[in-house]
């Protein structure tokens, strides 16, 4: 059984069935049959489902929304945001279903066309820090090209993917095609991840599980999306606007805890800003209101677990300098925001995703300088530039090596453009207009038009 807890409370809400090796053959087995009546159907119909889908989750956003809070510990504000996100996401792939076009390609001697074809059963492996949106990145796009969908969603935070099953059925799709199957991710993720009839596997999560799921699914040359690790940097130029950049600063690392990994946890400021920019950030920091996730005055919850509370306090240790706000004390694995000065570039907490809400703040000299601290990671995901200087701007995004940048904003993710990362920050893309041809196989047929030999 894998227990739920509540993260701000640490009481047990639920308990549930962990799935085994032989449930995951199981549920591979009707899903390949579901999947073969959801591909023939006409692609009117797999939309209108899918829409209706939308619209049954769209009349459940605060029950689903309450369920997040009491899972994982966010913030009421951004569960809402969350369960909406689904919403919106199957909206968006149901407008995608009859624009799935294939191409008709000026050949010799005949007429060359591509057809896109669902792969089959895919199985998506969800993390625990957006239980909710990730899970649609990749069950959307995947059901609305044909596919059927086994979601293993993380250990800590089963209950609304359970419950997003449930309302695809009252929505009408056909049973079997959508399928959660809560479980460990050595027993039930690598069993999904093994599995010969399972097509593709889509995974979120940590850089080294990602590896480790990447090796296996070589075996068979498996399909695989990852998306994983990030230490994306926040480049504050002394020319921009100081007073935006450091009030917008600090939910750049702080929204979901500091658990998201677009966190802006590597703030790099140009040194003759450096002092001005602090005196800015410290009140910023200090005034976020970190508590019960159903206050709606509440900026910042709880983490997931003990365990990402102890390790977020091995990196942020007592004793270190820098800005630290407040956070509630007794039961909840709380942690305050926090923001570190004066370590080294390649210190542990500079360099490596700590998945908390702390940030370091690293000086730079120039532009080259700058460029340089940005990409002195592992890690390419995402990251901030903050400029009034265009030029400065366009040459930034374009030498620091991210998947998504923003200049003069935070903003990483939206539902109709691609989403993905560079180096260990993972492999393929996301979300946007292409979204829905990641899951399909391209066919080509060439038909002869020329006459029998004489």
């Amino acid at each position: 059984m894998l227990q739920v807890l509540n993260p701000a409370t640490e009481e047990l809400v639920a308990t549930v069935p962990a799935a085994t090796p032989a449930d995951v053959d199981a549920a591979v087995a009707r899903a390949a049959t579901a999947q073969r009546g959801w591909a023939a159907a006409a692609p009117a119909d797999r939309a209108r489902l899918l829409r209706r889908f939308a619209a049954v989750v769209d009349e459940h956003v605060e029950e689903l929304a309450r369920l997040e809070v009491t899972e994982a510990g966010h913030t009421l504000g951004n569960a809402r945001w969350e369960a909406g996100n689904v919403r919106d996401l199957l909206d968006f792939a149901a407008g995608g279903v009859e624009r799935l076009n294939g191409r008709q390609i000026p050949v010799a001697g005949g007429l060359d066309i591509t057809i896109l074809e669902p792969l089959g059963v895919v199985g998506v492996i969800a993390p625990w820090n957006f239980p909710m949106p990730i899970a649609a990145w990749a069950t959307a796009p995947a059901l609305a090209a044909g596919n059927a969908v086994i979601l293993k969603p993380a250990e800590t935070t089963p209950l609304t993917a359970l419950r997003l099953a449930e309302l695809a059925l009252a929505a009408g799709l056909p049973e079997h095609l959508f399928q959660v199957l809560p479980g460990t991710g050595p027993v039930a993720g690598n069993a999904l991840v093994e599995h010969p009839d399972v097509a593709k596997i889509v995974f979120t999560g940590s850089t080294r599980v990602g590896k480790s799921i990447m090796a296996t699914c070589a075996a068979q040359v498996k399909r695989i999306t990852l998306e994983l690790g990030g230490k994306s940097p926040n480049i504050v130029f002394a020319d921009a606007d100081l007073e935006a950049a450091a009030a917008a600063t600090p939910m750049s690392f702080l929204d979901n805890s500091g658990q998201d990994c677009c966190a802006r946890t590597r703030i790099l400021v140009e040194r003759s800003a450096y002092d001005r920019f602090l005196a800015l950030l410290t009140p910023a920091i200090e005034e976020i209101v970190v508590g019960d996730p159903l206050d709606e005055r509440t900026q910042m919850g709880p983490l997931i677990s003990r365990a990402q509370l102890d390790r977020v306090r091995s990196y942020a240790t007592d004793g270190l300098d820098g800005i630290r706000g407040k956070a509630p004390e007794g039961p909840g694995f709380w942690f305050p925001p926090t923001v570190l000065t004066g370590v080294p570039e390649d210190a542990p907490c500079a360099v490596e995703e700590i998945f908390g809400p702390v940030a370091v703040v690293l000086p730079f000299d120039d532009e080259a300088d700058a460029i340089r601290l940005a990409n002195a990671t592992e890690y390419g995901l995402s990251g901030s530039i903050w400029t009034r200087d265009v030029g400065r701007a366009l040459r930034t995004s374009r030498a620091v090596r991210a998947g998504n940048l923003s200049v003069n904003s935070h903003s990483s993710v939206r539902y109709w453009t691609p989403f993905g990362g560079y180096r260990q920050s993972g492999l393929g893309r996301e979300l946007g207009p292409d979204a829905l041809t990641a899951f399909t196989e391209t066919k080509n047929v060439f038909i002869s038009t020329e006459g029998p030999a004489l």
